[in-house]
């Protein structure tokens, strides 16, 4: 890209610059990362300057060059926490700031970008021997652990299925809370293992929002307070849903070792 080019030229490094934000905050990146990211493949692929700003849900990208600015704006929908997209995206900003790659060359990987996704119940099966590892580490024992897995895994199942027909998440992690401490839940009902209570607390720490609540942080004491605010209301809202859930399943059950 020459020193110097036209309306047409900025306006497409601009739609590339707001796609680089728009994919970084859609799957999880902190708000520093976005901005930074943005600017970085703007300013070098010409631009003069780029300012970003951000929301929840939207961000607006200015960028200026030869005294001409252009604003576009996007919604940025949720589409889950991933940290292959994040990593191909941070690639992509390097190797144009590297002269690796032009405009076209960075539109076209950026578009061949895909969230990276692991067989399911391989992911099922993973989080089931981690909350059940948990369980063990709580003095819980084998029978215990075997509860907790099952529970777990069974949960995981449903997130899984309601995430996939994009149900809202506070729905999804409520249902979900319910299902699993519903079957963790019949080891307090029965009076299996040695410390039944332990399969209810551990089955359902695979719903803890724990990236979003460190994303929160992060943006706040960076600067971003009110993507920071917004993050961390969402993260309590997750939360709150999870416990709805968790106290549904125990009225149900009649099951309050846990409390």
């Amino acid at each position: 890209m020459t020193a110097r080019f036209d309306e047409s030229a900025q306006r497409d490094i601009s739609r590339l610059v707001i796609k680089t934000g728009q994919m970084l905050l859609q799957h999880g990146a902190e708000s520093r990362l976005v901005a930074d990211l943005s600017c970085r493949i703007g300013e070098a692929l010409g631009l003069d300057s780029v300012e970003i700003s951000l929301s929840a849900s939207s961000m607006v990208v200015t960028t200026l060059t030869e005294d001409h600015c252009i604003t576009t704006a996007r919604r940025s929908p949720d589409r889950g926490i991933n940290m292959h997209v994040v990593s191909e995206v941070q690639r992509t900003v390097i190797m144009v700031e590297k002269g690796i790659l032009d405009f076209a060359g960075a539109r076209k990987r950026l578009e061949r970008i895909r969230p990276l996704r692991y067989n399911r119940w391989l992911v099922v099966l993973m989080i089931g021997l981690s909350c059940a590892s948990f369980s063990r580490l709580a003095g819980g024992d084998w029978m215990i652990f075997a509860v907790t897995f099952v529970a777990s895994s069974i949960g995981m199942i449903v997130r899984q299925e309601f995430a996939h027909r994009h149900f809202n998440p506070l729905l999804n992690f409520g249902v979900t809370a319910f299902v699993t401490t519903s079957v963790a839940g019949l080891a307090e009902v029965f009076n299996t293992g040695n410390q039944p209570f332990i399969a209810m607390a551990s089955a359902v720490l695979m719903l803890v929002p724990g990236f979003p609540l460190i994303n929160a942080v992060s943006d706040m004491v960076k600067g971003y307070v009110n993507m920071g605010i917004a993050r961390w209301v969402f993260a309590s809202l997750l939360t709150l849903s999870t416990c709805l859930g968790i106290i549904g399943a125990m009225n149900l059950i009649g099951a309050w070792g846990w409390v």
